[in-house]
């Protein structure tokens, strides 16, 4: 995501040069290669002027600090304007009434469906609402399949009626269902098009003007660039949702739409969708998207996300385990197999400040983590607590019984011992105070 976007800007910011003062003439090379890195990014031509406009009007003349070069402060600056672009702070959705009507809008193959399923599912685990899906697509009836099976793959029930055609009667049915369920939040997939039409407006206009949600959004393809903006556009002259949803931010996408959308419609973007799992749905903050475009990473999302998937208690456990050189093989897989469920690994690589580029033409996914599961699976429990009792034989039947060498097991061992040993020092306070020993840095 915002990979070429990054890098471009990386380079445009190299090529500001200037002592004390950022001026006219040693900004202007810069923002001709901002401007043209947003609109390869799909960013829309109006929308990557006025912001280069507005940048250009802040930045000359600004005082340099001896401690900031041009190019650091013209970073700072780039920072602050992409957040307001994409809406500066972060838009909360609607569920203050009971029930909680949320209208789901947009093409089909947008990812609506899938995307109605991730947010009941984001509305369960995370905000403790109790949630009706409701299938409201009666014209493809592997629409209604697909919202059932999401359904209970989630836990969470699904409203529909096979032999009604009406989506507004059936709306009206799930929301009186939900309120005798005593069900708080109520989300209504609508059918799509492979174009924007008339017939498709007039029932989306009708259902929304029966029902009155609370929150009506907009799901776009990411990857459709600026398509997804004038889709939006249209939509929103038509119905006045209240926010957009971009799915596929994880594909192959420039990102042109996430910076354009807000400027072109007026509307917010509520969330993205970052992968294919149920549980890859994120809060849209601008400022974080903003950190992550210009390369700075994003550690409050990444830590955030490892405080979802890591117990206190257990993870106290673990420490008094490692301070006892306790830890072992069955300890580090239970870690690998919570790292596993934060995310895709390059993804939370890249949240790291600085790993993004490092990591942009590394071939990494979760299942490069196989082959360690699979030698630490082929090893019987004592061999996991402990791994010091691995004898040769031994280790050749953890290799067969792996698919693996015995070079693999050899060396999974030791980067396992190497990593207890760091652990451990970490944990004992020797790090602490060899830091707190070290001559403090000037400013």
């Amino acid at each position: 995501m915002f990979e070429n976007l990054s890098d471009k800007l990386e380079r445009a910011f190299k090529t500001l040069k200037g002592q004390g003062k950022i001026s006219e003439i040693n900004v202007a090379e810069t923002l001709k290669e901002v401007r043209k890195a947003l609109l390869d990014a799909d960013v829309n031509y109006k929308v990557a002027k006025h912001f280069t406009d507005v940048v250009k009007e802040k930045a000359i003349g600004r005082d340099v600090l001896l401690s900031v070069s041009p190019g650091q402060l013209m970073v700072k600056i780039m920072h602050e304007e992409l957040t307001a672009l994409m809406g500066g702070d972060v838009s909360e959705i609607n569920l203050k009434e009971n029930p909680s009507i949320i209208l789901m809008s947009g093409l089909q193959g947008s990812g609506k469906t899938t995307l109605s399923g991730k947010l009941a599912n984001h509305l369960k685990s995370k905000k403790g609402r109790q949630v009706l899906l409701v299938a409201c697509d009666v014209y493809r009836p592997a629409a209604i399949d697909q919202l059932h099976v999401l359904g209970e793959q989630i836990g969470v029930e699904v409203y529909s009626e096979r032999e009604n055609t009406d989506p507004v009667k059936i709306a009206r049915n799930a929301i009186d269902h939900a309120k005798k369920q005593g069900l708080n939040t109520i989300i209504i997939d609508t059918a799509g098009r492979l174009a924007v039409d008339e017939q498709m407006m007039d029932e989306i206009a009708r259902l929304k003007e029966t029902i009155k949600p609370q929150e009506t959004l907009f799901v776009v393809d990411a990857m459709t660039g600026q398509d997804a903006v004038n889709t939006a556009k249209a939509f929103n002259e038509r119905i006045n949702f209240d926010g957009v949803v971009l799915t596929k931010l994880d594909g192959d996408t420039r990102g042109g739409a996430a910076i354009s959308i807000l400027s072109v419609v007026n509307k917010p973007i509520k969330f993205v969708g970052t992968g294919e799992k149920m549980d890859a749905l994120d809060i849209f903050y601008p400022s974080r998207m903003s950190d992550r475009i210009l390369g700075m990473g994003d550690i409050v999302s990444l830590v955030e996300r490892a405080q979802e998937q890591f117990d206190e208690k257990a993870a106290a456990e673990l420490q008094k385990k490692i301070a006892k050189n306790q830890f072992n093989l069955n300890d580090f897989l239970g870690q690998l197999q919570q790292i596993k469920k934060m995310g895709n690994i390059k993804d939370l690589m890249a949240m790291v400040p600085g790993m993004g580029k490092a990591m942009k033409d590394v071939d990494i996914d979760n299942d490069s983590f196989k082959h360690i599961e699979a030698i630490i699976q082929s090893m019987t429990n004592e061999e996991r607590e402990k791994p010091e009792i691995l004898s040769g034989p031994r280790k050749k039947r953890v290799a067969s019984g792996s698919g693996r060498t015995v070079q693999d097991v050899n060396k999974l061992l030791k980067q396992f011992e190497d990593m207890r040993k760091m652990m451990k020092m970490f944990t004992t306070g020797n790090a602490q105070k060899m830091m707190r020993n070290m001559p403090a840095r000037r400013p």
